[in-house]
């Protein structure tokens, strides 16, 4: 069954003047889609509820032993795609042909590579000892393939005509939208974490264990959300040793100092969430809505003079579309969670706007 390619792309082949290479293109394409959308759906959950200590024992073998080999058999599916419709060394004649088949060859000579380094890695004695190494090693890999395909597809739609990446790479949105989910979630735990920390160094002794069950329950609440199903298993091992560690010590005479000595080293370690900033997708998506943004703001303050609703309307749908940036700056999140709740009076909104705009200015996005 043809897989359904993103509408952009569909468009891009079915309007290109040379069928026999739209056809090839479409081929591949669809394999690029199928396997992208497989390696996307190893749900690796369900493996996480063990011991932190817990080895990569024969049950969790046979559970993911079919995951594993459906990946595997999927990108090599896709190399054989590739290989029919774009055999290596073919020269070509005319240019786009040739820079086609220079986009796709490219992802063809790594992929081999990849599956032949994942091969090695689910053997080696470190990983095979350890349950959460090789579910990290499943993730990284599975990450790795999405990325090198989606590649792929991207550079060679990209010879026929200028396109974003967000138009014509299958799987795109999706992983958007996790990466958004996991940078908003794990801002606001930061953002929790720290506050805690504080509230913990301010308490009276009779409130310590008040706080640490308030933790035990910030921290139940975050392993609810979506974005926990897309945190790495090496970052997951860490939330959950913690989550036992506070469960052995919340007691009615827990004392402040040990509670803060266990708090303190989790707090700088949910800190380092904030690398997802550096997630190319996250770089192009909020380079983007930055300059969108900019655009309405310098309108809103055209507009506050002489057409205040016109400006008010405008800085609520910039508001809006500036949420998705939660998590890039804490100067910003700060504004966005303030300026949410109580929004700009008339007389105010071309001040607020000037404001945004600096902050907008401010983030670090190259």
């Amino acid at each position: 069954m043809e897989h359904v390619l993103p509408p952009r792309l569909a468009a891009l082949l079915a309007l290109e003047p040379d069928l026999a290479l739209a056809e090839r293109m479409k081929r591949v394409h669809e394999a690029a889609a199928r396997a992208i959308e497989r390696l996307g759906d190893l749900d690796l959950i369900k493996y996480e509820d063990v011991p932190i200590d817990g080895s990569a024992d024969l049950s969790l073998w046979e559970e993911v032993a079919p995951h594993l080999a459906a990946t595997l058999s999927e990108v090599n599916s896709l190399v054989n795609e590739i290989r029919t419709h774009f055999p290596f060394g073919e020269l070509y004649t005319d240019r786009k042909q040739a820079s086609v088949d220079e986009a796709i060859q490219g992802s063809a000579s790594r992929l081999p590579a990849a599956v032949a380094e994942l091969g090695q890695r689910v053997r080696d004695p470190s990983v095979v000892a350890d349950r959460w190494a090789l579910i990290a090693e499943l993730q990284v890999f599975r990450t790795g393939f999405r990325e090198t395909i989606g590649a792929m597809v991207f550079d060679s739609a990209s010879v026929l005509e200028e396109v974003k990446r967000q138009e014509v790479e299958p799987g795109y949105e999706e992983a958007l939208k996790t990466a958004l989910s996991v940078r908003s979630t794990s801002t606001d735990l930061r953002r929790l974490m720290r506050a805690r920390l504080q509230k913990v160094a301010e308490c009276e002794p009779e409130d310590v264990e008040w706080n640490a069950q308030q933790l035990e329950k910030e921290l139940d609440s975050f392993g609810r959300t979506p974005a926990w199903r897309a945190i790495r298993a090496q970052d997951k091992r860490q939330i959950l040793e913690f989550r036992k560690n506070l469960k052995e010590i919340n007691r009615p005479d827990v004392a402040k100092t040990e509670l803060a000595m266990l708090l303190e080293p989790f707090v700088e370690f949910v800190d380092t969430f904030e690398s997802v900033n550096q997630r190319e997708i996250l770089l192009v998506h909020d380079r983007e809505i930055s300059a969108q943004c900019g655009v309405h703001l310098e309108t809103i303050q055209t507009l506050a003079g002489t057409h205040v609703d016109e400006a008010l309307n405008l800085f609520q749908e910039t508001l809006a579309a500036a949420v998705s940036l939660y998590g890039r700056s804490p100067d910003l999140d700060s504004f966005i969670r303030k300026t949410r709740k109580a929004p700009p009076a008339p007389e105010e909104v071309s001040v607020t706007a000037e404001i945004f705009t600096g902050l907008l200015a401010d983030l670090s996005l190259y």
